[in-house]
C-alpha cells in the first residue's frame, strides 16, 4: 500500500489520486515504441523491473490493444495468459508503443 505525501492516508496501489485530501500520487510514465517480434521480451523486462503498476500497449495508430495491470504477486502462472495475448497482438501488429506506468 502506498501513503499520501500530503495528508498520510492510506491508498491503494493503483490509485491516482488520494480520497481523503485529492493530491496526486507519485507515478511516472515511459514510453517505447519498439518491433512486435521483441515485444514479449521487453515486457519481461519491464516486469522484472519491479516497481510497475500498469502497462499499456498500443499500435501504430495509437489504439490500446491491451491494459497489463501489475501487482506484486504478478509472477508465474498469472503472467501466462497475457503473453499469450501478447505473442497474438505481436502476430497483429509490426511495431508497438508500450506506456509503462511507474511508482516513484
Amino acid at each position: 500500500m502506498k501513503i499520501c505525501k500530503k495528508c498520510g492516508a492510506e491508498l491503494l496501489d493503483e490509485a491516482k489520486f488520494c480520497h481523503i485530501c485529492g493530491s496526486p500520487t507519485e507515478t511516472k510514465e515511459e514510453e517505447f515504441v519498439i518491433d512486435s517480434e521483441n515485444l514479449i521480451e521487453k515486457i519481461k523486462e519491464i516486469i522484472h523491473e519491479g516497481n510497475v503498476t500498469k502497462i499499456t500497449i498500443k499500435d501504430e495508430k495509437d489504439k490500446v490493444l491491451l491494459e497489463i495491470p501489475v501487482t506484486v504477486g504478478f509472477i508465474g502462472v498469472l503472467l501466462a495468459p497475457w503473453l499469450a495475448a501478447l505473442g497474438a497482438i505481436a502476430a497483429l501488429a509490426t511495431r508497438c508503443k508500450i506506456i509503462v506506468e511507474k511508482k516513484e
